[in-house]
């Protein structure tokens, strides 16, 4: 009995080689848990569609996945001075965001990441004229950019791209490739249109992997289910059931990533209210699951264990069965399953 990914496979590629045929040279993305499929899996997949390279999030994960795919690999945390060594081929391409960085890496492939309005890292333009001496010491990939998903100021992707390309022409650096991400498939084009001589990459990973939600969904299944009066008491707290119901034991808990939820930016007033809602519920021990059952999403009877979780489901509804699965709505990246199925 698991928590299972299931995959309409020939759907999934199908999302993939849409998302390939309008991005030309995309590098794809493989980091953290392989957004919910493994490094794995996402290596055997950019091996069967092809590509040069493949962008990971560290060097841990580059020494792991090597040995899935003999492509390039493009390391995306910038290199730092006194990080802990691992040990790589010449075929990993290092990200750098500082002329030190540069420096310390002599002779080691690098992309040389400039500091867009995201303000996370990146080279600022009055270190371009540093960069000059600095590049002939290593082997050069390339220049990127990490673009903000958001522009809550009007302003336009493509016009903050060119007032890049436009800084390093002035300070004479060389712009035969730039890494790009956040960017639509039309912008690209009207990039590549201005800069002919530029070969512009996009690195594209939720889009790639996680753009047709329909294709994958998440199953716990049922392990156990216990007839329960109201005011019997149950699980580790000895809480009182409100009503008469079922305990349902479902595979999945906090070890899979079940009742883990990362922060989220809410915009206007519904989306505060109802997790201020949420809030409300929870500090009376009211806390929906990610299951659902009957068509509807059910609560968890206690706080999810490491491997299952209990869920209460009222009389009202239909009694599950040991060996029925509950479809979960989880979060890929901080997911992890028992089994993935093919189907």
């Amino acid at each position: 009995m698991a928590l299972s990914l299931y995959v309409d496979t020939a759907r999934w590629r199908a999302h993939q080689k849409s998302v390939i045929d309008q991005f030309p040279g995309l590098v794809p993305v493989c980091k953290g848990n392989g957004y919910g499929f493994g490094h794995e899996r996402l290596s055997e997949e950019v091996n069967r569609f092809g590509t040069d390279m493949l962008a990971v999030g560290t060097t841990y994960e580059a020494a792991r996945i090597k040995d899935w795919f003999g492509g390039d690999l493009l390391v995306l945390t910038p290199f730092r001075r006194g990080e802990e060594p691992v040990p790589l081929p010449d075929r990993v391409v290092r990200s750098v965001s500082s002329v030190d960085g540069v420096h310390a890496l002599v002779g080691a492939r690098v992309v040389i990441e400039c500091m867009s309005s995201m303000k996370r890292h990146g080279v600022l333009e009055h270190e371009l004229p540093q960069l000059t001496a600095a590049i002939d010491n290593v082997r050069l990939e390339g220049f990127a950019l990490h673009l903000p998903l958001d522009r809550t100021d009007g302003s336009d992707a493509v016009e903050e791209v060119i007032a890049w390309m436009d800084r390093l022409r002035a300070a004479r650096l060389p712009l035969h490739t730039m890494f790009v991400s956040h960017l639509r498939a039309d912008e690209l084009a009207r990039l590549q249109q201005q800069f002919p001589q530029t070969r512009f990459r996009a690195r594209i990973g939720t889009r790639l992997w996680l753009g047709d939600h329909d294709s994958t969904q998440y199953r716990g299944a049922v392990l156990d289910v216990t007839r329960v009066a109201k005011g019997d008491r149950f699980g580790y707290r000895q809480q009182k059931a409100a009503s008469d119901g079922w305990l349902v034991v479902v595979a999945g808990g906090t070890s899979h990533g079940v009742g883990l939820e990362a922060p989220k930016a809410l915009h206007g007033v519904m989306p505060r209210a109802k997790g201020v809602a949420r809030a409300g519920l929870a500090t009376v021990n009211r806390n929906l699951s990610p299951f659902v059952w009957a068509g509807k999403q059910r609560w968890f009877a206690e706080p999810p264990h490491m491997q299952v979780s209990i869920l209460f489901i009222p009389s009202d509804a239909q009694e599950p069965r040991v060996g029925d699965e509950l479809v979960a709505h989880l979060r890929h990246t901080t997911t992890q399953f028992d089994r993935l199925v093919d189907h």
